[in-house]
């Protein structure tokens, strides 16, 4: 595997596992998975807005899930020292389909989703 990439599928795991979360509005996920110190930002317009875990929970748990199959891609992954990673992934939420940069730590053995940076990159509505 090339220098800086992970040989561990905790970390596919951990994305894998934040798609489904995301497509499926299951904020129980979210709950282990994000650190307490989680800090999510969207870039929109020039413009950033930012949550924290909470206010990021109330927003999974006030929308309904989509329709099986979930709709998502890993466009890569990378780690350093086993410690931090990071992974770039493409997720939908119609309608609309987000860039999502997140950035973990490993936390007494498991990934923790510490920040998320996203934006808007398509509208399904107009593909």
């Amino acid at each position: 595997m090339p220098d800086g990439m992970t040989d561990s599928n905790d970390l596919q795991a951990a994305a894998l596992a934040y798609c489904d979360a995301v497509y499926f509005a299951r904020s129980e996920v979210f709950e282990v998975l994000c650190h307490d110190n989680f800090q999510m930002t969207l870039i929109e317009n020039g413009q950033a807005t930012f949550w924290d875990k909470g206010s990021y929970l109330t927003r999974v748990r006030g929308r309904d899930a989509f329709p099986a199959p979930a709709k998502y891609e890993i466009l890569s992954m990378d780690s350093a020292g086993d410690e931090i990673a990071r992974v770039h992934l493409t997720v939908d939420v119609p309608p609309v389909r987000y860039e999502d940069h997140l950035g973990f730590v490993r936390v007494d053995g498991s990934w923790k989703l510490l920040t998320k940076v996203f934006r808007v990159c398509a509208r399904l509505d107009e593909e």
